[in-house]
């Protein structure tokens, strides 16, 4: 690996992706509620806010590794990050997750919204401080409060067009809040044995397999509550319900499967019908979005 790509490394881009796909339809909802003759938002918040909120993001991930880069050891998924190979020392990393959060936060308050500055800072200190120091070892229900930084991109999209949040940012932020356990729960069902390893209590690793895919469900049917609550919150047209009904009766079908014989590899099908479920929809609310403009 490259110097510069070690550090491209540290920020986790993979991850970030998928922030990135729930900011896009928040920047078009706002910008519809916000003045309905308007077909997409201004391109320079929206290059800025995806910007912004991928350096955000990768600092995030860059501090995290710093924190614990222990931990990275021990794992074989992690074992070949950056600063566990030594391609990056905790210094270099350090000051590139300063300079990238420095850099993420100027271009929010250039170029956007004091609001979505604000929050963007809020989420970077909830990853790093409230997740990754306090939370991830303290409780089998680290994710469930900790990925509450996952869910600040579609408000800091909202705030970036309106300085301001309304009951869909919210409904889209609590969707994101419910979908985010089942979706790193079936993860860390496959990679249970490394979290054990790491003296990291991921649900999986100290509750029982129906005791997790029970709390699954708990979070599965909030999350497709949310889902639908966004719709109509967002007046969208009939067939987005249609879509977004296939879309969890997709992740009932997966989740069924957990607790069977495979249950690993159900889980890991799980995982990825997560990653299908927001991407889908969040094209579904862009598409919708931009069918409620034409109509309007």
């Amino acid at each position: 690996m490259s110097h510069v790509g070690a550090y491209v490394a540290l920020m986790k881009l993979r991850v970030v992706e998928l922030l990135l796909v729930t900011t896009l339809p928040a920047l078009f909802m706002a910008t519809y509620a916000q003045n309905h003759a308007h077909r997409f938002p201004p391109l320079g918040v929206t290059i800025a806010t995806l910007i912004g909120g991928t350096l955000a993001a990768g600092a995030s991930n860059a501090f995290n590794m710093v924190i614990e880069v222990e931990s990275d050891r021990l794992m074989k998924r992690t074992n070949k990050r950056p600063l566990v190979s030594g391609e990056v020392t905790e210094q270099q990393a350090i000051a590139f997750s300063l300079v990238i959060t420095i850099l993420s936060l100027l271009i929010f308050l250039i170029f956007t919204t004091v609001l979505a500055t604000l929050l963007t800072l809020l989420a970077i200190l909830f990853y790093v401080v409230g997740y990754t120091i306090w939370l991830k070892r303290r409780t089998s229900q680290n994710i469930v409060w900790g990925g509450i930084a996952g869910c600040m991109p579609v408000i800091i999209g909202w705030a970036a067009i309106t300085n301001s949040l309304s009951m869909t940012a919210w409904l889209f932020f609590f969707l994101i809040f419910f979908w985010t356990p089942p979706h790193f729960w079936a993860l860390a069902i496959k990679y249970k044995d490394d979290y054990a390893a790491a003296g990291i209590p991921m649900l999986p690793v100290v509750a029982s397999i129906k005791s997790v895919q029970k709390q699954m469900w708990f979070h599965s049917i909030f999350m497709t509550a949310a889902s639908f609550l966004v719709l109509v919150s967002a007046h969208m047209p009939w067939w987005s319900y249609v879509i977004t009904g296939l879309l969890a009766l997709g992740f009932g079908w997966q989740l069924l499967k957990i607790s069977g014989p495979e249950s690993e590899r159900a889980a890991l099908k799980l995982f990825h019908w997560s990653i299908t479920y927001l991407s889908v929809y969040s094209l579904v609310l862009v598409l919708a979005t931009l069918v409620a403009k034409q109509s309007a």
